[in-house]
C-alpha cells in the first residue's frame, strides 16, 4: 500500500516522503523562513480610491496595504449602474467594499504587496481561473503532437462555464481522466474558498498557497494513497480540514501518527534519504 507521511516533528522543517511498503518513492521537505506570501488568496477591503493612479488599495489582513490596479478588478466587482465599457475606477469601486484578492508580487521595500482578482489555482496538470472566461488554453512551453493530444484531451474536461483552464507541461501524455481528477479537485478547492470567505468578516487570509499540505494533497494525493501518516497535532488538523473540504471521501486516510518510534525511522525513510544523497 502507498502511503503519504508528513514529518513535522521539527520546528524549523517540514518533510514530506511518499512511500510504497518501506520503500522510499517521493521526498520533499521545507524549510522554515520568510513566510511567502505570492499565490495566497485573501478577503479584503477597499480602504482608498486613487482616480490619479487608476488603483485603489485594500487591507487584505496583512500589515502594510496592498495595491490592486484598476486592470487587475473584475467586472463582477463593478457597480451595477455604470457600463463598464464607460468605467472609471472612482464610478464602480467603493470604499470599504469587499474582494477577494491573489498575491502577484511580493512587498517590495516600502511598496505594498501587488494584488489581482483575478484567481487562478494551480493544480498537478492544470490551472483554473474561476473567474476569468478567456484565459485558457495550453502551456505555450508545450509544441506539436504533445500540445494537440493535451489539448484533445482538455476539450473533453467539464467545468462551468464563466471559468477558463490552462494545461501545465506537467499534463503532457495524461489522459482525460487524470485532468478531470485534478481539475474536480480544483473546482473544490475555489468551492471551498468562496465559503470561507463569505463566512468571515473584514480582511483575512483564506487559502495559503505555499502550505506544505496543501501542496502535498495538490500533488502527490490520489486514490491509491492508503493513508496520510502525520506526527503533530498542528499539521494533522490542517490536513484533515483541508481534506474535508476538497475531497470529503477521503478525508478518513489522514491519520495521526503516535508511535513511540520516530514516523520516519518506522518506515526506513532517514536510510534511504541518506543513500540518495550520497550517490547525487
Amino acid at each position: 500500500m502507498k502511503r503519504m507521511l508528513i514529518n513535522a516533528t521539527q520546528a524549523e522543517e517540514r518533510r514530506l516522503a511518499i512511500v510504497e511498503g518501506q520503500k522510499l518513492l517521493d521526498y520533499e521537505t521545507e524549510i522554515e523562513g520568510r513566510e511567502q506570501r505570492k499565490g495566497n488568496i485573501y478577503k479584503a477591503v477597499v480602504t482608498r480610491v486613487e482616480p490619479s493612479l487608476e488603483a485603489c488599495f485594500v487591507d487584505y489582513g496583512e500589515d502594510r496595504h496592498g495595491f490592486l490596479p484598476f486592470k487587475e478588478i473584475s467586472k463582477q466587482y463593478f457597480s451595477s449602474n455604470v457600463a463598464p465599457s464607460q468605467a472609471r475606477i472612482q464610478d464602480v469601486i467603493k470604499e470599504g467594499q469587499d474582494l477577494f484578492v491573489q498575491v502577484e508580487k511580493e512587498e517590495r521595500g516600502n511598496k505594498g504587496a501587488a494584488l489581482t482578482t483575478f484567481i487562478s489555482l494551480a493544480g498537478r496538470y492544470v490551472v483554473i481561473m474561476p473567474n476569468n472566461p478567456r484565459g485558457g488554453g495550453v502551456s505555450r512551453r508545450i509544441e506539436g503532437d504533445e500540445r494537440a493530444e493535451l489539448k484533445e484531451a482538455m476539450d473533453q474536461l467539464q467545468y462551468p462555464s464563466g471559468m477558463s483552464i490552462i494545461a501545465r507541461t506537467a499534463g503532457i501524455g495524461r489522459s482525460a481522466k487524470e485532468l478531470q481528477w485534478d481539475l474536480d479537485y480544483l473546482l473544490k478547492l475555489w468551492s471551498a474558498v468562496e465559503e470561507a470567505g463569505k463566512a468571515g468578516k473584514g480582511a483575512f487570509l483564506i487559502y495559503q498557497e505555499s502550505s506544505l499540505v496543501i501542496r502535498a494533497i495538490r500533488d502527490y494525493f490520489n486514490a491509491d494513497i492508503g493513508d496520510i501518516l502525520i506526527d503533530t497535532d498542528d499539521i494533522y488538523e490542517q490536513a484533515k480540514q483541508f481534506m474535508q473540504y476538497v475531497m470529503p471521501e477521503f478525508a478518513p486516510r489522514v491519520k495521526r501518527y503516535s508511535d513511540d518510534t520516530p514516523l520516519f525511522s518506522r518506515f526506513q525513510i532517514e536510510h534511504q534519504v541518506e543513500s540518495a544523497y550520497a550517490r547525487t
